[in-house]
């Protein structure tokens, strides 16, 4: 375990709504424009009951599971599945090299498809489109024209036989906010833009928020 904290939702479609983050440790990539390269290595065993127990504290019904890549811990999963039976409405964000079918269904995924500038783009397991419901989304980070160019071919392909929501969000730091939603207009992409939200309500570089 890397963090327990309490935050709006700063990506998605449940983006300005309250959640608890449970965010574990480990991660099986090294993006380039990672930034919670924290949530790497270290963290601490806390048992999934004490998870559940922290998780209550806040009286916050929605809760997040993230990393790192938090399905990487096989007690992920059995996480999940108890938050959701205490009534708990549960996203897992995950980076989409670690098989979906073994998640709970009754869980949220939002699931990255890493473009090239990630550095990471080899990796995905493209099976995990079929894991997918209309409840689900998938989330590409924009960099360049070449990262925008590729999530518009991932999602010509995969979006016919698969139901999921495209999002798009800029890099932050190196993709304009505004040159990636003139792109998504002037294309009339059906995909939703969206921009790290807790990045413009916090410092960027702060933990825990």
């Amino acid at each position: 375990m890397t963090e327990i904290f309490a935050s709006i939702q700063g990506e998605s479609s449940h983006a300005g709504l309250p959640f608890v983050f449970v965010r574990l440790t480990g991660c099986n990539l090294r993006c380039r424009y990672c930034d919670t390269t924290y949530a790497y290595d270290g963290g601490t065993d806390v048992a999934i009951d004490d998870v559940i127990l922290q998780v209550g504290a806040f009286a916050i019904p929605r809760v997040a599971v993230t990393g790192g890549e938090p399905l990487l811990q096989p007690g992920a999963f059995d996480l999940v599945r108890r938050l959701l039976d205490l009534g708990h409405p549960v996203l897992v964000e995950t980076n989409g090299t670690v098989p979906l079918a073994a998640l709970d269904p009754r869980a949220v995924k939002i699931m990255d498809v890493k473009c090239p500038s990630s550095g990471e783009a080899d990796k995905m397991v493209w099976e995990n489109f079929g894991a997918l419901t209309a409840r689900d989304e998938v989330k590409f980070v924009i960099a360049d024209a070449e990262d925008y160019a590729y999530a518009k071919e991932v999602i010509a392909k995969y979006r016919p036989a698969h139901d999921f929501n495209p999002l798009l969000s800029p890099a932050f730091g190196s993709m304009p906010p505004d040159r990636l939603a003139g792109w998504i207009v002037s294309d009339a992409l059906d995909a939703r833009f969206q921009i790290q939200l807790h990045k413009v309500v916090w410092d960027p570089s702060r933990r825990g928020v």
